[in-house]
């Protein structure tokens, strides 16, 4: 697209645009829009929103519908600078999030990780070069929610010089429908041609309405192969999967970028942080349970180093997550069974996790040497220093929104398996197998507020606290209440931990926080930020703080030290547990 020549010709081309209504440009699909707006939490994405015409007439209809509570969301992408900022004009005052961004990458918008009912591609298609085209079906594919639809119109009789000044290319209703069809695409609607509505006399239209069936990508029947079918002469595959999913579940600011490849976009994680979670989720099982992971009755497995792993034994699995700070000789063993699980996860797991049908492997890992240091922070940077992991995004999304479904079956297998162990023979009988169960408890870290507490008491001696939620004056009895409900979504974080009114705290109970409720709590819930942990004399305490926060909620980056934008996160965040899980709000 030559954003150019719709920067300089934005005062001409505007006008023309704003002429005509959405019903006209758009009535041959539009009866597909109201099932979509009556989604309690309906997220639409116009991509190429021009000055803003489509999208202000959704947003419109979505305040009419909703009268004041409105939980639906609108993104506008624009690559040019200037038609952007007019309809940011044209949206002034409306439900509209506007992003410079632009296919087939769509950084911006990924970096939300967030998927939509709706994607709307109007008069884009034509701008995309053919050789991006594919890139740019899958990557829409892979933002689109199960059942949801991507509308698609396209242009024909363009003239020479037109597609020479606009950068535009030839269209054919057969090229977008047979690369919908390789992503598992169905077409809902192929209209017949209708008149351009300027009244250009060569230049006529059609639509494509395409729609994505549950999971089109086949990410999650790979993912249930791997899990139930592929061989497994250790755990590690499960393990594996396992980890990537608490990441995807837990850790949506952990990706580092996307990149294109020749089977699809990749997410690009840090090797550190899934070598981490590798350790998180093998110690306690390990070393407290004594289970084997493998066939043989050898405990040691190939990241069990004696000047590493065996110098951490006093160590448990909860003391393995973002936000902790270990030294002297802690750290150095740290530093040492980092190294040691991220070759071992190369040299095992992804080795031997390939497609189906052949020999391409489905992760990859780009390791690095590091020194052992007597001090390490666990955050975002410092893990980053291992080198990176690389997983198609189709596989991450999957994880992402089915985490609730694949982990059973995850931890069903690992069960299953462990029990076939020669070394485990004591809980082959089924009654004996609850206990393995019980050791692939994902030790998050326990549901303590002690810590968060003492620091309430410590300002209450100085200043007046409030409950987060309704603003009324805390005195001796008071709740620490997880503002994300724990049982949904086990998160102990310091920003997600805030002080609430015990009898509000039981109304809430696991409840999921309106974004309305968020919202109005959102200045009481900045102000305890700030004074609980930023303005602490201990600088700890502040760099745990965005270090939970930057990792745990979507669209932050590493070194984000600002209120306003985690706020922001929050409310995403907020907007993906709705959808992924369908929470009762309060």
């Amino acid at each position: 697209m030559s954003n150019d020549y719709y920067n300089n010709k934005v005062q001409e081309i505007a006008p023309q645009y704003l002429s005509l209504s959405f019903e006209q440009v758009h009535g041959n699909w539009a009866h597909y829009l109201p099932a979509i707006l009556d989604k309690p939490n309906a997220t639409i994405l116009d991509v190429g929103a021009g000055v803003g015409r489509d999208v202000s007439h959704i947003a419109n209809l979505l305040a009419k519908r909703n009268q004041g509570n409105n939980q639906c969301r609108v993104y506008a992408v624009e690559p040019a600078l200037q038609m952007l900022q007019t309809g940011q004009n044209t949206t002034q005052g409306q439900n509209v999030h506007w992003l410079q961004d632009s296919l087939p990458a769509l950084d911006k918008t990924t970096r939300l990780e967030i998927s939509f009912d709706l994607i709307l591609l109007s008069a884009v298609w034509m701008h995309i070069p053919v050789s991006q085209r594919s890139r740019s079906l899958r990557k829409l594919a892979n933002l689109l929610k199960p059942g949801g639809k991507i509308v698609v119109s396209l242009k024909f009789g363009m003239s020479a010089q037109e597609q020479h000044e606009r950068k535009m290319f030839d269209v054919s209703i057969e090229e977008v429908e047979a690369l919908a069809q390789n992503l598992g695409l169905f077409s809902k609607l192929e209209s017949q041609n209708t008149k351009d509505q300027l009244g250009r006399e060569d230049v006529y239209w059609q639509t494509l309405v395409l729609q994505m069936p549950d999971d089109g990508t086949g990410a999650f029947p790979f993912i249930r192969h791997v899990a139930i079918n592929d061989g497994k002469s250790a755990t590690h595959k499960l393990a594996l999967l396992r980890v990537l999913l608490r990441i995807a579940d837990g850790h949506a600011g952990a990706v580092l970028r996307r990149e294109p490849s020749a089977n699809g976009d990749r997410v690009i994680l840090p090797l550190g942080l899934v070598a981490l979670y590798w350790i998180h989720q093998y110690k306690d099982l390990i070393d407290h349970y004594r289970l084997f992971q493998t066939p043989n009755q050898r405990p040691n497995m190939g990241f069990m180093k004696n000047n590493g792993w065996y110098q951490l034994t006093h160590r448990a699995s909860a003391d393995f997550r973002i936000g902790n700070l270990f030294v002297g000789a802690d750290a150095k063993a740290l530093y040492r069974t980092l190294s040691a699980s991220a070759q071992n996860i190369r040299d095992m797991p992804c080795k031997y996790i390939i497609l189906p049908n052949s020999d391409t492997r489905v992760f990859e890992v780009d390791a690095k040497t590091v020194k052992a240091k007597d001090s390490l922070f666990l955050d975002l940077n410092t893990l980053t220093q291992w080198g990176e992991f690389s997983l198609p995004e189709t596989t991450w999304l999957a994880l992402s929104r089915y985490a609730c479904w694949i982990e059973p079956v995850l931890v069903s297998e690992w069960v299953k398996t462990m029990a076939s162990y020669q070394g485990n023979l004591g809980y082959t009988a089924p009654d004996k197998q609850y206990l393995l169960y019980q050791a692939l408890k994902w030790e998050e870290p326990k549901r303590s507020t002690t810590g968060v507490r003492q620091r309430f008491d410590t300002l209450a001696t100085t200043q007046q606290m409030h409950c987060i939620w309704s603003a009324k004056t805390l005195k001796r009895k008071y709740d620490i209440d997880h503002s994300m409900p724990f049982s949904r979504w086990p998160n102990n974080d310091l920003w997600n931990l805030v002080p609430s009114d015990s009898q509000v705290n039981n109304n809430k109970r696991d409840k999921l926080p309106s974004e309305k409720t968020l919202n109005a709590a959102k200045e009481r819930m900045q102000h305890w930020w700030a004074s609980a942990w930023l303005n602490d004399n201990k600088q700890n305490q502040k760099q745990r703080f965005f270090a939970e926060a930057n990792i745990a909620l979507p669209g932050l980056s590493a070194q984000n030290d600002s209120i306003d934008d985690l706020f922001e996160a929050l409310l995403l965040q907020r907007g993906r547990l709705k959808d992924m899980q369908q929470l009762s709000e309060w």
